[in-house]
């Protein structure tokens, strides 16, 4: 009933839920902050709060104002790990928050939250083995390091004893292979999946995971834009 305003944190929950799935990430963020501001240790809000951060972040332009949205995302995740600490939604979305602060600070900064963001996203999977994000942020976790720069690397020396032994772009894709499994219908899988792909040299696999990316319905508010780089990626391997 549109006549009876929101009054408690569920009920703000609620139109934060009706937002995200309207792709409108901004009103999605004011709804959750409002059911924190009411229940500040009510789990289901705190995360959604900070995945909301990270999908408004991502879309500014400005970087400074993008690493402020990352910091507010990865401290609502924070909240969320302490309400809940056997929750796997708020380990994955502190590991999703800084995973995006990882992309827009400095390398040494970057290598050595890696090191965060891997425990993070593994006590996800435990808690959770069946949620396909959390296997996409491991993908990325493992095509990122094993594509380190020369620079990276000595931070990596530095800061883990190295580049992780484990990291590998095969393992990358096997990760994003299983989020498919578990949801065939997200096309940020099958982009990420496809650019893997095309760097372990398997062409026609990669061209397939973009076409498919093409192909599907949209789902998410990103959708439109990780289509265009599909299309992208088919234009120059010639599909």
């Amino acid at each position: 009933s549109r006549s009876n305003p929101p009054k408690t944190a569920a009920d703000w929950i609620r139109v934060g839920d009706r937002a995200y799935d309207a792709f409108d990430n901004k009103a999605a963020l004011k709804a959750y902050k409002k059911a924190v501001e009411l229940d500040p240790t009510n789990y289901e809000a705190l995360w959604k709060l900070s995945r909301a951060y990270v999908d408004v972040g991502e879309t500014l332009r400005k970087k400074k104002e993008k690493i402020a949205y990352f910091r507010e995302a990865e401290k609502y995740a924070r909240r969320a790990i302490e309400v809940n600490p056997d929750g796997a939604k708020g380990h994955l979305s502190l590991s999703i928050s800084l995973g995006r602060i990882a992309l827009v600070v400095g390398p040494r900064e970057r290598v050595r939250l890696s090191k965060v963001v891997k425990a993070e996203v593994d006590r996800a999977l435990q808690l959770d083995p069946n949620d396909d994000i959390a296997w996409h942020v491991l993908g990325r976790w493992h095509r990122r390091l094993a594509t380190l720069s020369w620079i990276e690397k000595k931070f990596a020396n530095l800061f883990l004893g190295g580049v992780p032994k484990e990291a590998s772009v095969e393992e990358a894709a096997r990760c994003f292979q299983k989020a498919i499994e578990l949801n065939p219908t997200y096309i940020r899988h099958y982009v990420e999946l496809g650019i893997t792909l095309k760097k372990l040299g398997r062409k026609e696999e990669a061209k397939q995971a973009f076409e498919k990316a093409v192909a599907l319905p949209i789902s998410d508010a990103d959708d439109p834009r990780l289509k265009a780089i599909a299309r992208y990626y088919l234009k120059k391997l010639g599909g």
